[in-house]
């Protein structure tokens, strides 16, 4: 399959600025600094996979940084960002940008409504550890890098799994002592969607759970471990559900205020069940 990618140049409509179906075969430049480079979905350049249409296309570009963002995400404010950028982020290799995820939907379903949840609780995670300089998480929809630091990173990607390569990312500036922020910044919020089949939503999951034996960083590794023994002993012994839900419902509303107690109750008495079910299934098919 020929490489494809969507660039992000000055397409704004009205208010919403939102990624266009334009599909280039190389990456276009913001300014002399940044490159905005958006990976179709599926994209495996001649078998080769993501990570290798990456690289070859990060390596072409001529700037300092590169914004990597999915294809599928929506800016409110982004055109004000565009112009001043460079002062959000200074000198740092890696910078976190914030997400959010809304439904399409006026009335969301079950499934959706959950996991607008569970993600509010995970990007709180992702801010605070950040902050703290533990960073246990980021994600590749909303992500700034300095160029020639992906490129030194690129073998500790794991080229020979598909997806991940923010994660493994993430760890491998770690490990180096490279320069990692967040920047909450409502500007650079990017919005993102549920999945609207649980098919399609376990699947996502075990993706991630597949990737987990492969994670180095002991800061991952102890929040995964503390996350996997507390859920498991909610299986065991539903009181556990008592301590839990105040320090998660904590967290979602940190990060979004409109996300009702019952839905964060419901993520909170199904999560377990799901996280188990993503890690048999992650495990037993790696290969993501």
């Amino acid at each position: 399959m020929q490489t494809e990618m969507v660039i992000a140049s000055q397409m704004v409509d009205n208010s919403t600025f939102k990624i266009k179906n334009s599909y280039l075969a190389d990456a276009r430049t913001i300014d002399r600094k940044l490159s905005i480079v958006i990976p179709r979905r599926g994209i495996n350049d001649d078998g080769k996979g993501k990570k290798h249409a990456l690289y070859r296309l990060i390596s072409e570009a001529q700037t300092e940084y590169v914004w990597m963002l999915d294809d599928d995400v929506v800016f409110n404010s982004l055109e004000d960002s565009l112009s001043d950028y460079s002062l959000a982020f200074d000198d740092a290799d890696l910078v976190i940008l914030p997400l959010r995820m809304e439904s399409e939907n006026e009335h969301p379903s079950l499934l959706e409504r959950l996991q607008i949840a569970e993600y509010a609780a995970i990007q709180q995670l992702t801010i605070e550890s950040a902050q703290k300089g533990k960073a246990i998480m980021c994600s590749g929809a909303n992500l700034i890098v300095r160029r020639e630091r992906w490129l030194e990173s690129y073998s500790d990607l794991h080229p020979e799994i598909p997806s991940g390569d923010d994660m493994f990312l993430l760890e491998s500036f770690k490990r180096r002592g490279l320069k990692i922020i967040v920047l909450e910044d409502p500007q650079f919020e990017a919005i993102v969607h549920p999945h609207t089949s649980w098919r399609a939503f376990l699947r996502q999951r075990m993706r991630w759970a597949g990737k987990a034996p492969k994670y180095t960083d002991k800061d991952i590794i102890h929040y995964g471990s503390i996350t996997l023994i507390a859920n498991l002993l909610q299986l065991i012994c539903p009181a556990i559900i008592l301590i839990k839900f105040p320090i998660e419902y904590r967290l979602i509303k940190k990060r979004d205020k409109t996300i009702s107690i019952w839905s964060a109750l419901l993520l909170e008495i199904l999560y377990p069940i799901y996280i188990l079910l993503s890690i048999i299934g992650g495990l037993a098919r790696r290969q993501w």
